[in-house]
């Protein structure tokens, strides 16, 4: 699973949030948004930067969907470790996807977490609204929203709601993403109860303002005026209601949280909705650790496993069920760029912000071990970013990636002007102590001043010993555990005083959120494109305390690409611009990169169907898979379930 922040942790089912465009082309009026000549507003059905849609106006539903998908019957995935909240934007507890499951944007993306649509990257179409204008400076936006548009209590959803959704989340929510927004998005103006317009600062990057708007969860405002509560307080006894799809049957967080499909959804006749949405009702089985859950799906606890642990991949799926052909393993493609996971440093404490230690410590991971002999040879070393993608830097920049760099000016090291691009080091898969890198480390801290004494620890000339805390969940794999103690094993070979420290799951969103490790294993956002979204991620305003940069990295030559992409104005001028940035954030080795594979690992009982063709960008199980009710009476005929 991966991992998207809030306030709180919410577990994603799969896919990853976009942070930007593929930069596709450049140009208006081609595939669907139309060009008034008279006074150049443009108004559209999607939105894309460059203007370009793959779905006309009158497209009748998106083409890997299945149009005539039957609905039914119940899908049930697992939440690995403990959730105490139903309110992501609190700042208190962990809270799971399924708590805002129900909640639509002007400009649809998938409750689900995985982009709307997922067959092409950079483009949203209307949703709770029926169309979008907006000039070609892209100074101002206006939604026109759909009148016939419901909350789950029957109230209908304005103009009035989305304008308290944008001000609710910039007055109590996170506050790296409102300092940020404040900045770029100065008002929004209720038009009338069904068209909202949005103001932008002058002088700024056009990015990532209109989708940003468009993204935004609309949330009931008179549910908030009556109950008098706000972002910071627990909605677990009652939710506020949505206007999406499902709706929240029952929550015991203990247990379960079960959502039900809403039959008088009034959107479930849109083309963006067709062959999706297909389950009468989804369920969140909440289990202790991913051993009792792994168990619990061989006893169909739960019926669809997303599988991360390479070893249970490689050993665990030969028992009955899967050799009777009940449970169905399938390795399916996965189009998106490899999330960017790794063992993070924490740049904050002060042993960490020296490189060469940083360096020093990666050179005693040896993934050719670990991937052979934990891993059973199952992944790939990631080294990019963009891994895999046109947007991946390699060798020595050059062509449009140089002019790019150059353009910069000082902030630019030379040395990355002049070396290829960083990529992981490479160990001997025969033990897991690689000796020459293990020599390698120990020149470099001894450089950086911490030597080995007497008692074989390393220290510094204040007599500090150079000690390093990795912290880690109790219930997380045990791959991933032995993975972490055999490194902490080789640093502590070469004079470190590594410890792995395994931390309940609220003691460890506590401490993720106050940054409270020296080493953690994380993700940062995979990205395809410009967005200001990256500046969130990677950049220094709000290094300090931003959930989403656990690294705290604050590069001013990161900030500077990131800043200057947002200005560009052709395809090749952003992908130029994501090509020098992936090389930065290697040069700036902040992360010690892991493994990746290019498939989804499933297994799910054999009653559930998918298109044949899977779009690029999702795997899709909870938002266009459907139930096949013969499938599965043929379960439960044979005892397979109950």
């Amino acid at each position: 699973m991966t991992t998207f922040r809030s306030n709180a942790t919410i577990q994603l089912p799969g896919g990853f949030k976009r942070l930007g465009f593929v930069a596709a082309c450049a140009g208006f009026l081609v595939g669907g948004a139309a060009l008034a000549s008279e006074d150049s507003i443009i108004k559209s059905h999607g939105y894309n930067f460059y203007g370009k849609l793959k779905y006309p106006a009158d497209y009748t539903h998106f083409d890997y969907v299945n149009p005539d998908a039957p609905k039914g019957g119940e899908i049930s995935v697992p939440f690995v470790g403990g959730l105490d909240s139903m309110n992501p934007y609190s700042g208190k507890g962990r809270a799971h996807l399924f708590s805002i499951f129900g909640f639509e944007s002007l400009l649809g993306d998938a409750p689900s977490g995985v982009p709307v649509p997922a067959d092409v990257y950079g483009e949203t179409y209307c949703l709770l609204c029926e169309s979008l204008e907006y000039p070609q400076d892209k100074s101002w936006v206006i939604f026109n929203m759909r009148k016939d548009a419901r909350f789950s209590d029957g109230m209908p959803v304005t103009a009035h709601d989305v304008a308290f959704s944008h001000n609710l989340l910039l007055d109590e929510g996170l506050k790296s993403y409102a300092d940020a927004v404040r900045k770029r998005i100065p008002s929004v103006e209720v038009i009338d109860d069904h068209t909202v317009k949005f103001n932008f600062a002058e002088g700024i990057s056009r990015r990532s303002l209109i989708d940003q708007v468009g993204g935004v969860p609309v949330w009931p405002k008179h549910w908030f005026d009556e109950k008098g509560v706000g972002l910071k307080d627990d909605w677990r006894a009652e939710q506020p209601p949505g206007s999406g799809p499902y709706v929240i049957d029952s929550v015991d967080l203990s247990r379960s949280i079960v959502l039900k499909r809403d039959p008088d959804y009034w959107g479930r006749d849109l083309p963006i909705n067709v062959g999706r949405n297909n389950f009468d009702t989804i369920r969140l089985e909440i289990i202790s650790d991913d051993t009792a859950a792994f168990q619990g799906f061989k006893t169909g606890l739960y019926t669809f496993r997303t599988e991360g642990d390479s070893k249970k991949w490689a050993t665990g799926y030969d028992f009955p069920k899967v050799d009777q052909g009940h449970v169905v393993t399938a390795e399916l493609p996965d189009g998106s760029p490899p999330a960017p996971t790794g063992f993070i440093f924490n740049l904050g404490r002060d042993v960490l912000q020296d490189k060469k230690v940083r360096q020093a410590i990666a050179l005693m991971f040896n993934f050719e071990w670990t991937n052979e002999s934990l891993q059973y040879g199952l992944f790939d070393h990631r080294a990019s970013f963009t891994q895999d993608t046109p947007l991946m830097a390699t060798g020595k920049p050059d062509g449009a990636e140089l002019d790019f760099l150059q353009g910069l000016g000082d902030v630019v090291p030379a040395e990355m002007l002049a070396e290829e691009a960083v990529v992981p080091h490479s160990s001997g898969a025969d033990r897991l102590l690689d000796r020459r890198n293990a020599r390698a480390a120990s020149k470099l801290l001894d450089e950086a001043g911490w030597t080995v004494g007497d008692e074989g620890k390393r220290r510094n000339a204040e007599g500090e010993i150079l000690r390093l805390d990795f912290l880690a969940q109790s219930s997380g794999s045990p791959t991933l555990s032995a993975v972490i103690e055999n490194f902490v094993g080789n640093l502590q070979a070469i004079g470190v005083d590594a410890v792995l420290e395994k931390v309940d799951d609220s003691q460890y969103t506590a401490r993720e959120r106050d940054r409270d490790y020296d080493m953690i294993y994380d993700a940062y956002a995979a990205f395809l494109g410009t967005g200001t979204g990256l500046a969130q991620r990677y950049g220094s305003e709000a290094a300090a305390f931003s959930l989403f940069n656990p690294a705290g990295l604050a590069s001013p030559m990161v900030d500077a690409i990131i800043d200057a992409s947002l200005n560009a104005q052709t395809a090749e001028e952003e992908n130029a611009a994501m090509t020098a940035l992936d090389r930065a954030l290697r040069y700036e080795f902040f992360m010690i990169p892991l493994w990746y594979n290019d498939s989804h690992w499933v297994a799910y009982y054999d009653q559930y169907e998918h298109p044949e063709t899977l779009p690029a960008y999702a795997l899709g199980h909870l938002d266009f898979w459907w139930f096949n009710e013969e499938k599965a009476q043929k379960l439960r005929a044979a005892g397979a379930l109950r």
